[in-house]
């Protein structure tokens, strides 16, 4: 029943990445910007062909042998791990989602979509994959730090 939770959990987190970007290219043209929540955020349609802050432009393959690797390995450790730490598999799921999202853009497209601008501070556009990467890594840092405090290592 866990395996089927999580699969859907992830196909799910995919599928609104999938679907916004899908919705932010076929509204929008690229480079354009529309208020979303005032003050908040706001979307700004941008191709990323590079990697976070749009570093390493032009690097398809590597970032789609780069993604591989870290997608074998979430995937190996949520297949270990899955009858353990909820926190734990929450964060691989998150890890996995993003770098689906992203991977399929990159397969797909050549570029990543990115949308979601802070409007209350300087930071690069991301996207919902994007931010699935950084709470997953976020999660996990904190399940293996708890594991780690409650002497559960293997």
């Amino acid at each position: 029943m866990r395996k089927l939770l999580l699969s859907f959990c992830a196909f799910l987190l995919v599928s609104l990445d999938q679907l916004s970007k899908y919705w932010i290219a076929a509204q929008m043209n690229p480079g354009e910007t529309q208020p979303f929540f005032p003050g908040l955020f706001s979307l700004t349609y941008l191709r990323n062909y590079g990697a976070a802050f749009s570093i390493l432009q032009h690097q398809r393959w590597l970032f789609a042998l780069i993604t591989l690797v870290v997608l074998t390995v979430a995937v190996y450790y949520l297949i270990k791990n899955i009858k353990g730490d909820l926190l734990l598999l929450f964060g691989l799921i998150l890890i996995i989602a993003g770098g689906l999202g992203n991977f399929i853009d990159r397969l797909c497209l050549g570029y990543v979509i990115d949308m979601i601008n802070l409007d209350f501070m300087e930071f690069a556009v991301f996207n919902l994959a994007d931010s699935y990467l950084t709470v997953g890594v976020l999660v996990l840092m904190i399940a293996l730090w708890r594991d780690g405090r409650n002497g559960n290592q293997d």
